[in-house]
């Protein structure tokens, strides 16, 4: 076990979030594991977002010990369309199943002060980092490599420095079930290193 998942694991243990809790009791009791609790900080939350300390490198070197995508899910208390990303896309049995199998989620506020650790060490909050990686609606889900390696390359092409660079996927906005899947197989089949979303979008059209 490496020593990113003990520490992860001794913060449930110790300091999780109130709403936490009743996620997971939820989760283990129910098997539809994917309906959602509203969270003291307004916030929608699914059973298995990841509790980060929010040191991204970390949570991409997890998440690729994993062989997932690292995943940052914008979000903003009272968004409606960010409701209905939990409530209709992430209801589907197929969605659900496939955005845990791929992705390590992690839950970001727009709005949010808590203190988070970029990809270039820089130390800042969501609400600033949400500036620097141009994030202006919500919800939106950054999707970055499953190789440690390929964030390092996009790093050191960028001079060091974090931002949007860095993902090999975006979604911008509210996307109903159907093409909100097609993103998730877009990024999992690494489509996104030969061909646009939008040409993937139509050639699964046909």
């Amino acid at each position: 076990m490496s020593a990113v998942i003990r520490r992860r694991r001794l913060l449930l243990g110790a300091a999780a979030l109130p709403w936490l809790g009743a996620v997971r009791a939820r989760a283990a009791g129910d098997p539809e594991s994917c309906r959602p609790v509203l969270g003291d900080d307004g916030l929608w939350h699914q059973p298995w977002f990841v509790e980060s300390f929010l040191v991204l490198r970390e949570d991409l070197e997890e998440a690729a010990a994993e062989g997932k995508h690292l995943v940052l899910f914008w979000e903003l208390a009272g968004c409606p369309y960010c409701k209905e990303t939990h409530f209709v896309n992430f209801a589907r049995e197929d969605i659900c199943a496939f955005a845990q199998e791929h992705f390590f989620w992690v839950q970001l506020d727009f709005i949010g002060a808590r203190e988070v650790t970029d990809f270039d060490g820089e130390v800042t909050t969501e609400k600033a980092l949400r500036a620097k990686y141009g994030i202006r609606f919500t919800p939106t889900i950054q999707f970055f490599p499953d190789d440690p390696a390929e964030l390092e390359r996009r790093l050191a092409e960028s001079g060091g420095h974090g931002g949007r660079h860095l993902e090999v996927a975006r979604m911008q906005g509210y996307l109903e079930p159907e093409p909100f899947l097609a993103m998730l197989r877009y990024v999992a089949e690494k489509a996104y290193e030969r061909t646009t979303f939008d040409r993937y979008l139509l050639d699964l059209l046909g």
